[in-house]
């Protein structure tokens, strides 16, 4: 049985075309798709189509005005892939020859989204695409870049058009055997000179808690500087080593040595240590 496939991307896919499209199925081993126009920031939408291809075929909801991809589907859309057991995609118009354009993709089922070397990983997940925001909930919440890997028990959420990820609730990232835990963290994101995307910095928001294997570093807020391996916490600081503990205002701890250097408040704030004595 012949499986449809345009020839080459067009700005949406045609009432007639889809039809055709629906009606060739495809055996499970072969994958169906056609490309759709997505929406800009402003509504208007533009020319950037976004190609959804799924093994078990595509249904065209026209009433509801949905398509429906199942079977390890992808939705790609310059340079971003949404992929998942089942996605729903919303769209408006349609009518009277006007075209469709998608602004809402539901991903369910092992969703990953991708992004040059940077992958999120989640249970159920949400695309606006007018927005440019993918919002990813589930049991194992995970972004992976090449420098490090960050967990959160509540959501993950992708900003394609700011590049950065907002990882919430008991959100972990995990390097070379460190480990910095706040309430949220958000990772920004760039392309590398081999093209390759990046994590270059990672804010700490609440609850900061920070384990290099020697010490524990506790505070209100941090940033962390990824390629570096450095991390700046402040806000009541806290370092315990053993039973011995300093307080201060700000720390600052190097990952790799596992050293960190404590300060006071700006202006001179002072700090304070209780050192145990050794026997």
């Amino acid at each position: 049985m012949p499986i449809l496939r345009p020839v080459r991307p067009a700005p949406l896919v045609a009432a007639a075309a889809l039809a055709l499209l629906l009606a060739a199925a495809a055996s499970p081993a072969a994958a169906q798709s056609g490309p759709f126009s997505g929406a800009s920031a402003d509504g208007d939408g533009d020319q950037a189509p976004i190609e959804i291809e799924a093994e078990d075929g595509i249904e065209w909801l026209r009433d509801a005005k949905r398509y429906i991809a199942r079977g390890d589907a992808t939705a790609t859309r310059q340079g971003v892939t949404v992929r998942a057991d089942t996605l729903t995609a919303y769209y408006r118009g349609g009518e009277d020859g006007e075209r469709q354009v998608i602004f809402r993709i539901d991903a369910d089922a092992n969703v990953t989204i991708t992004q040059g070397e940077t992958q999120a990983i989640g249970d159920k997940g949400v695309y606006h695409v007018e927005r440019k925001v993918a919002v990813l909930v589930g049991e194992d919440l995970k972004l992976i870049g090449e420098e490090a890997t960050i967990t959160a028990e509540e959501s993950l959420e992708y900003w394609e058009e700011r590049q950065l990820a907002v990882a919430r609730g008991d959100a972990t990232i995990f390097q070379e055997g460190n480990r910095l835990v706040a309430d949220i963290l958000t990772a920004y994101i760039r392309p590398g000179e081999d093209g390759k995307t990046e994590i270059t910095r990672i804010d700490a928001l609440g609850g900061v808690h920070i384990s290099t294997g020697q010490e524990i570093v506790r505070g209100a807020e941090g940033v962390y500087n990824v390629p570096e391996e450095v991390a700046t916490v402040c806000g009541s600081v806290k370092i315990t080593r053993g039973e011995n503990q300093l307080n201060g205002e700000c720390a600052v701890v190097d990952m790799k040595t596992g050293r960190s250097r404590l300060s006071g408040a700006e202006g001179g704030g002072r700090v304070k240590g209780l050192i145990l004595p050794t026997e």
